[in-house]
C-alpha cells in the first residue's frame, strides 16, 4: 500500500493539487517528512505553493488539532511574498519562541510590505506572553525592540507601521502611549484607525475619552474599531451609545455593538442584547445570542448559558 505523504508529493510533483484528505498527513511531520518536503518544494510552480499554503491555512483554522507548523516555516524562507505572508498567517497560534528570530528576519530584511506587516502582526503575541511573564525576557525584549524599531522608522510603509503600532499596544508602557497619541493625530485616516485599535487593545482606561468620541465617526472602519474598543476597555458609560450603534446602517457596525455590549456586561447590556435576540434579521440574531453568551458566561449565571447551549441543535442538523 502506497504510503500517503508519497502518493502527495508525487501529485505535487505532477503540479497538481492533492486532495484534502492527503494534505491531512502534512500535519506533525517528523524530520524525515519535511527533509522530503523540502525536497520537492522549490519545483513546484509558484501558484501551487500559493494554493497549497492557503489550503493548510484554511484547513489548520477549521480544525485546531492540525498542526502545519513546519511547512509555514519553511514557506516563510520561500521566494514568493504571497507564500511568505501565508506562511506567517498560519503561524498564528504558534507560541514557539524560536519563531521570534525568523518574524524579525522578516519583519527587518523582508523587501515586501504585506510580509513586513504580517511579521510585525504575528510578533505581538510574543509581546503579549513577554508583558504576561509566559516566556523568557530575551525573546520578549527582541520582538518589542523590533516592532518598536519599525514604528518609530519614519522610511518604513505605512501599513507596516500600523500593525506594529496595533502589536506594541500590548506593552502598554509610556513610550507606546506616545506613539499612540502621534498616531492619533495623524493625517491618515487608516493610521487613525489603528491608534483607535491600539487603544482598545492596551486595556487602559486612560483612551476611553478618545474611544468614546470616535464611535460616531463618519468611517464605519473607526466606528467599529471604536465599538470594539469600548468592549475591550469595559465601558458602562458606552452602553447607550453601542444601543444605538446596534441600528448602525453598517452591519459590521452593529455585529462590533452588540459584541462590547456582551464584554461589558449589567443590567442594561443584557436587556439591549435580549431584545436584539428577537431580530428578523438573523445574522443580528446570531451576534446578539453569542454576545449574551459571553455575557453570562462572564458575569452572569451560567445556567442560562448551559440550557440554551443543550437546547442548541447540533451544527449537521
Amino acid at each position: 500500500m502506497a504510503n500517503p505523504l508519497d502518493t502527495l508529493l508525487n501529485e505535487l510533483i505532477t503540479a497538481s493539487m492533492p486532495a484534502q484528505s492527503l494534505l491531512y498527513h502534512l500535519s506533525d511531520l517528523d524530520a524525515e517528512g519535511i527533509a522530503r518536503v523540502r525536497g520537492v518544494w522549490p519545483g513546484l510552480p509558484v501558484e501551487l505553493r500559493r494554493r497549497l499554503i492557503t489550503n493548510l491555512v484554511e484547513m489548520a483554522e477549521d480544525d485546531f488539532e492540525l498542526n502545519f507548523g513546519e511547512v509555514f516555516r519553511m514557506g516563510l524562507e520561500d521566494e514568493d511574498a504571497e507564500v511568505r505572508a501565508a506562511s506567517i498567517e498560519g503561524l498564528w497560534e504558534d507560541e514557539d519562541v524560536r519563531l521570534v528570530p525568523l518574524l524579525v528576519a522578516r519583519l527587518q530584511e523582508d523587501e515586501s510590505a504585506d510580509v513586513r506587516a504580517a511579521a510585525a502582526q504575528s510578533l505581538g503575541r510574543f509581546i503579549l506572553l513577554g508583558e504576561l511573564n509566559k516566556i523568557l525576557p530575551e525573546p520578549h525584549h527582541m520582538a518589542y525592540q523590533a516592532v518598536l524599531a519599525t514604528c518609530q522608522n519614519e522610511d518604513e510603509d505605512i501599513e507596516v507601521k500600523r500593525r506594529a503600532l496595533e502589536s506594541l499596544a500590548y506593552a502598554d508602557n509610556e513610550t507606546v502611549i506616545q506613539l499612540i497619541h502621534e498616531a492619533y493625530r495623524s493625517p491618515h485616516e487608516k493610521v487613525r484607525v489603528s491608534a483607535v485599535f491600539a487603544m482598545g487593545r492596551s486595556a487602559n482606561p486612560y483612551w476611553s475619552r478618545y474611544v468614546r468620541q470616535e464611535l460616531f465617526s463618519p468611517n464605519p472602519e473607526m466606528r467599529y474599531e471604536a465599538a470594539r474598543a469600548c468592549g475591550e476597555l469595559q465601558l458602562r458609560e458606552a452602553v447607550a451609545d453601542l444601543e444605538e450603534l446596534a441600528d448602525d446602517v453598517d452591519a459590521e457596525v452593529q455585529d462590533a455593538a452588540l459584541w462590547a455590549l456582551g464584554q461589558i456586561g449589567g443590567d442594561r447590556a443584557r436587556a439591549i442584547l435580549e431584545r436584539y435576540c428577537q431580530a428578523d434579521n438573523e445574522a443580528t440574531r446570531s451576534a446578539a445570542e453569542a454576545a449574551l453568551d459571553e455575557l453570562e458566561f462572564m458575569y452572569g449565571d451560567l445556567s442560562d448559558f448551559f440550557a440554551r447551549l443543550a437546547m442548541s441543535p447540533p451544527d449537521d442538523e
